[in-house]
């Protein structure tokens, strides 16, 4: 016999709907990778590490980052629904209402700018330019010029530069390598996305590949774009990047891994499948992982 539902069951239920939302809205496996850089960061720039200002970085950083991607899913809420990828979004599905989607964003970019600005105002400060720039620059710029990712690089490479910030109330040569290693990394890791989804993009009018289609002259600026984020990797094995250093060991080793990325690469230009350009985006998550694994091991022993 079929049990009628209590008003705890409908409550936890609620709870549970309400909680898979946020997560959908605020990308939770995204964010948490983006939060995995800022701490990341912190470590390499922390002479001692203070783990309640890590936990404090953790959670400022992911409401941030949770803010932009509920701010963009608001933007595009009419384009996610001609997409299969994201047709079944909460605001796009009507899960979610989008003034409901807009205060969560507000509170969401509040408790992060407050958090932030209390570990210090430079932290702040950054974490604000990456959620204007996201929302206000890159996202609309997805539908006008293939140029949106090479904005959206500059607020996708501030987390790992972040943590360091973080850790230093300083910016300089240091944060600005991290900064740069994660800037470069995205091209290769963008538009290995962009090649595999482009009939999808394409059904929203976005224009995310550098030649507006998946041809040669992409696989090739994604090999150069991959090629150069392994060069400045290896940079601060050399002694010219301030306190950010690596050992001979770990240069060899990013190195090794900078290589794997770049076989994908020239595996898509020779091949050129939504398959090839899929491995290649996986293995740049790897990389990216990889080297701030490698370079945190590298500092700690």
């Amino acid at each position: 016999m079929k049990q009628s539902p209590t008003v705890s069951n409908l409550f936890s239920l609620d709870w549970a709907l309400a909680g898979k939302n946020v997560m959908e809205l605020t990308k939770m496996r995204l964010s948490i990778s983006v939060v995995f850089s800022s701490i990341a960061g912190y470590i390499l720039g922390a002479s001692v590490i203070d783990f309640s200002v890590l936990a404090w970085l953790a959670v400022g950083g992911y409401c941030m980052v949770g803010a932009s991607n509920v701010f963009n899913q608001i933007i595009e809420k009419d384009l996610d629904a001609l997409m299969k990828r994201t047709m079944l979004r909460p605001i796009p599905s009507g899960k979610v209402s989008v003034n409901a989607a807009f205060w969560m964003g507000c509170l969401l970019t509040l408790a992060g700018l407050t958090i932030l600005y209390n570990i210090n105002p430079k932290t702040a400060m950054f974490g604000a330019v990456s959620i204007f720039l996201y929302t206000s620059a890159y996202t609309p710029l997805k539908t006008k010029t293939p140029l949106a990712v090479l904005v959206g690089a500059i607020p996708g490479a501030i987390p790992f530069m972040l943590g360091w910030v973080a850790a230093t109330n300083d910016f300089d040569i240091e944060p600005g390598m991290l900064f740069l290693i994660q800037f470069f990394w995205q091209f290769p890791h963008f538009w290995a996305i962009g090649w595999f989804l482009d009939e999808d993009y394409k059904r929203a009018g976005f224009k995310m590949l550098p030649t507006g289609k998946p041809d040669k002259a992409t696989a090739a600026q994604i090999i150069f774009y991959a090629f150069w984020t392994v060069l400045v990797s290896i940079l601060p094995a050399f002694g010219i990047t301030g306190q950010l250093s690596l050992s001979l060991t770990a240069a060899i080793l990013v190195g090794l891994i900078g290589l794997i990325m770049i076989y994908f690469a020239v595996q898509l230009f020779i091949l050129k499948s939504s398959s090839a350009a899929r491995s290649l985006m996986l293995v740049s998550v790897l990389y990216i992982t990889l080297l701030q694994i490698i370079y945190v091991t590298d500092k700690l022993l």
